[in-house]
C-alpha cells in the first residue's frame, strides 16, 4: 500500500483541501499502517480531507474499518472526510455494506 499526502497549501487566503492518494491493497496486513498515517495526516489537515481511492486494488473489512474510523476521528476534529474516485468494486462494496450513506463519495 502506498500513501502519498499532498500537503495543504493556501490559495488566495483560503486553504486547499488536503488530498491523500492511496494505492495498493487495504487489508489486515496494511490497515494498521494506513490508520496511523491517516491519524498523522488529520493532525495537519485543513477542514477538508480527500482520500483518493483510485489506486486501491483490494479492500477488506479491516480496510473499511480504517475508513470508518478515519471519518469518525475527522468529524471529532471538525474536518470533513470525503472518499474520491473509488473503483467500481469499492463503490459496490460501500453500497452493499451501507457505508455509502455515511461516508461521502465523489466520482
Amino acid at each position: 500500500m502506498t500513501v502519498i499526502d499532498t500537503s495543504p497549501r493556501t490559495v488566495a487566503g483560503s486553504p486547499k483541501p488536503t488530498t491523500v492518494y492511496l494505492s495498493g491493497e487495504i487489508d489486515i496486513f496494511t490497515s494498521a499502517a494506513l490508520r496511523q498515517q491517516l491519524v498523522n495526516t488529520l493532525r495537519c489537515s485543513t477542514n477538508l480531507l480527500i482520500l483518493n481511492l483510485s489506486g486501491i486494488s483490494f479492500c477488506d473489512v479491516s480496510g473499511l474499518a480504517v475508513l470508518v474510523g478515519a471519518r469518525r476521528r475527522a468529524r471529532s476534529m471538525g474536518i470533513t472526510l470525503v472518499l474520491a474516485a473509488p473503483r467500481p468494486f469499492l463503490s459496490r462494496l460501500m453500497h452493499v455494506t451501507g457505508l455509502d450513506r455515511s461516508l461521502p463519495m465523489v466520482a
